[in-house]
């Protein structure tokens, strides 16, 4: 019943937003920047922060991974925490290339998607929604990354429980999905979580899921406290390129 309603969800948003295709956001080490300089900030501010930390940086990741903390948080200072986002740039970059020899991830284009998976959340401070942002976005890979409206609207839907984590979310969530809809799924459910079933006073009257909606069927007296509790943060930049604004 669950697997249903999820791809039903994705005809209906299909129709409501247009069909989604997906196209690549970039090199993979890109994306894990920009992912980490997302982290409590809005799109608009990481997306400054990375363009800027390339402008500081022309000669490239390795640049980046020689160069002093403090020239990295001076580049990325507009995005937000940035003397606690430059050591974690830093480190990470510092890890890839002690692993790889190199200062990219450009191998795992081919790499197998459990193997990527697994790679990427062995770094310190990478997690399964990280790990699937580098995956989906750059490289297409059928990895769901839940941010906090794909978990809100979601929740409001009874796709997943209300005490369920992030962690456990990501599976839940990815296994109600077919390849083929994982993308759109994620993106949509962003748009429709910022447009119509936003976290205060949700616009149900305007929502084209309600006749399946199990927030909507009860009233919307499903626990906001739990909601509150489990919400992952928000996703990064990439969304930015979809057209939509700041969380």
């Amino acid at each position: 019943m669950k697997k249903a309603t999820a791809g039903w969800v994705c005809s209906e948003l299909d129709d409501e937003y247009g069909e989604l295709v997906w196209r690549s956001h970039g090199e993979p080490l890109d994306a894990l920047v920009q992912t980490i300089l997302s982290q409590a900030t809005s799109d608009i501010n990481s997306g400054r922060a990375f363009d800027s930390l390339r402008r500081a940086f022309p000669g490239g990741w390795d640049t980046v991974r020689l160069a002093e903390e403090k020239a990295i948080a001076d580049a990325i200072r507009c995005g937000g925490l940035a003397d606690s986002k430059a050591p974690r740039i830093k480190a990470v970059l510092q890890e890839i290339y002690e692993r790889t020899g190199k200062t990219d991830l450009e191998f795992l284009k081919t790499t197998p998607t459990d193997e990527a998976k697994a790679f990427l959340t062995s770094f310190h401070g990478v997690g399964p929604k990280t790990a699937a942002c580098v995956l989906m976005f750059s490289l297409g890979r059928p990895v769901l990354p839940v941010d906090t409206h794909v978990f809100r609207v979601s929740h409001r839907l009874g796709l997943i429980d209300e005490k369920l984590g992030e962690a456990r979310a990501h599976g839940a969530l990815q296994s109600q999905l077919k390849d083929t809809e994982v993308y759109a799924y994620h993106v949509h459910l962003i748009r429709h979580g910022r447009r119509v079933c936003v976290a205060q006073q949700p616009r149900c009257e305007e929502c084209v899921l309600g006749a399946r909606c199990a927030y909507r069927r009860e009233g919307g007296k499903m626990s906001r406290r739990s909601l509150a509790q489990n919400l992952p943060g928000t996703l990064h930049g990439l969304k930015e390129k979809q057209g939509e604004g700041s969380n």
